[in-house]
């Protein structure tokens, strides 16, 4: 049986009273959160000059920030160049030429989310448990409701204990409805939302999935049956599929990717948890190997702690260079 699920209806123990948003800035939370980072790459290169020891020391430091080995040999083969032909001698110049060479590598996945063109217009989430996909929903309807647009959830994981309680409870936040069923198949949930939200003429829909490990074949292709029904429900969706990585799995987020894209063809990322033990790197690796259009990262719990991705400002955080000019929030 199918439930719409309105303010009040749920007891708001489900979830924990979220953190309010820190009076600090969107850009100092996120050097806060990457701070463990840029500390490293500080010390390799303050009061130094360039020389094949440094370059070996930033090497190894790039790689334990998760950039992984394809994107830290291109960024080393980048740098070397620069410091022989535009003959760089400081360790504050390197700094300089690696941000300028990271911003090239990472602005491709700067795609913020259009959410234009369909009404409704339907967003697929999915990822592993943990990841903060759930919460990361929650975020979402407030971003979208921001800029005008009404948002219908649907409680698609329908495995795991008090997930659909926990959906319910960022709805009663947001005041946003939650489709949901008391066990049973998270395609037919899709599939009763997307029609709910046409009835209704809603602007956005999101299904929330179950987590699912990349290992689990015969899981991965219940999310896929998902995408199928949705797509019974409206030809033309689902029109944004979002895989939510955790920040601090480092290089497993890469195999995360592979596998989950491969099931349900990814569309865009959101890159969570960079509140101060993620290394930050990983995102460098996507852009290298497998790169998707990052539209959300999230730096902590506040509803208002999910911003689009804007790689200058992202660099300029990782490298503490202090020269963004990017807008605080938005």
């Amino acid at each position: 049986m199918f439930s719409f699920f309105k303010k009040s209806e749920t007891p708001a123990e489900t979830v924990a009273t979220p953190v309010e948003a820190p009076k600090a800035s969107w850009l100092s939370r996120l050097k806060a959160g990457l701070a463990r980072t840029s500390s490293s790459l500080g010390s390799v290169f303050s009061l130094r000059k360039i020389d094949e020891e440094l370059l070996e020391d930033l090497e190894a430091t790039l790689l334990m920030a998760d950039c992984g080995v394809e994107a830290t040999q291109t960024l080393l083969a980048e740098l070397r160049r620069r410091w022989k032909h535009d003959k760089l001698e400081t360790g504050e110049q390197l700094r300089a030429a690696l941000a300028e060479h990271l911003v090239k590598l990472l602005t491709p996945l700067q795609q913020p989310l259009v959410i234009d063109g369909h009404k409704p217009y339907i967003i697929m989430l999915s990822g592993v448990n943990g990841a903060g996909k759930t919460t990361s929903i929650g975020k979402l309807a407030r971003h979208f409701q921001s800029q005008g647009k009404s948002v219908l959830l649907a409680a698609g994981d329908t495995f795991r204990a008090a997930a659909r309680e926990q959906l319910v409870e960022w709805g009663n936040r947001n005041n946003v409805s939650v489709i949901a069923q008391d066990g049973g198949d998270p395609a037919a949930v899709a599939f009763d939302a997307i029609s709910a939200a046409k009835a209704r003429g809603i602007d956005v829909v999101m299904v929330d999935t179950a987590g699912r490990l990349p290992t689990q074949l015969h899981l991965m292709e219940e999310i896929a049956k998902v995408r199928r029904v949705i797509q019974k429900a409206e030809p033309s969706g689902p029109h944004e599929v979002l895989l939510v990585l955790d920040g601090n799995v480092g290089q497993n987020a890469l195999a995360q990717l592979k596998a989950f894209d491969k099931a349900v063809g990814i569309t865009g990322l959101i890159i969570t948890k960079l509140d101060g033990t993620a290394k930050g790197g990983v995102i460098a690796a996507i852009a290298r190997t497998h790169p998707k259009p990052l539209r959300f990262i999230g730096v902590g719990e506040g509803i208002e702690d999910l911003q689009p991705f804007m790689a200058t400002e992202y660099v300029d955080a990782l490298l503490a260079t202090g020269n963004t000019g990017a807008a605080e929030a938005v």
